[in-house]
């Protein structure tokens, strides 16, 4: 594991996008597992900004995102797709064909997440996946539970993900979705490589039991210990 302390918000999503813009650079049809959330738009704004300046390119890369929420349609302005356009995908040269998201108005979610499952092996896996860590140790939109929940599955968003996230739905929790689709612990796993970044004091405390604290899935980030090829950026 590699762990960097950066010196502030804007130096911690400088750090983020070299290592994420060095991956496509070294290796043009790399599979980026990306994530959402206010953590990461510092990442993408650097990277659009190298993009607009011709530093790196997209256009053979291919993404998959961690998760969406459940009955939320892909126009709604908080859908993660909605984010993920308005934030990256809209700025740079990636071939929409190439970026993939579950889909939270699926009729049938289990049929959903095996599809989205048989997608990233068929993608070969993922490269680099970016991750953000939530206030209880959730990765994507895994929740701390009795056991780690190997496949894209749906997940049912824990009191304390739900107020983290009213922010974005008019300040109260009673609005954030109460399910979502998210990729399972397998697949971030067996990532190549495992970004985490994450911002502020209060995130330090999870961080440090996540990264030197027992391994269990009532923490669910305490897994990323386990994988050969971790680098942690921080900032507080």
């Amino acid at each position: 594991m590699k762990l960097i302390h950066a010196k502030d918000y804007r130096d911690m999503s400088r750090k983020a996008a070299n290592v994420v813009s060095a991956q496509v650079i070294l290796k043009e049809s790399s599979v980026l597992g990306l994530a959402t959330g206010s953590t990461p738009i510092g990442t993408y704004q650097q990277l659009i900004e190298w993009h607009k300046k011709g530093d790196v390119s997209f256009a053979n890369a291919v993404t998959v995102n961690l998760d969406e929420y459940c009955a939320l349609p892909a126009s709604h302005e908080q859908s993660y797709l909605s984010f993920m356009n308005a934030n990256f995908f809209d700025h740079i040269d990636l071939r929409r064909e190439n970026a993939h998201l579950p889909n939270g108005m699926a009729k049938s979610y289990e049929a959903e997440c095996e599809a989205y499952d048989a997608l990233i092996a068929a993608l070969g896996g993922i490269d680099l996946q970016l991750l953000g860590i939530g206030p209880n140790g959730h990765i994507g939109f895994n929740e701390p539970d009795e056991q780690f929940v190997m496949g894209t599955h749906r997940a049912r968003l824990s009191d304390a993900t739900r107020l983290a996230n009213a922010r974005f739905f008019g300040g109260s929790a009673e609005n954030v979705p109460e399910f979502a689709i998210t990729m399972g612990i397998r697949h971030i796993m067996q990532a190549k490589r495992i970004l985490l970044i994450a911002n502020g004091a209060q995130k330090l405390d999870v961080i440090n039991r996540a990264l030197n604290g027992p391994v269990t899935p009532r923490l669910p980030a305490s897994i990323l210990q386990l994988h050969p090829d971790l680098t942690v950026i921080v900032s507080a």
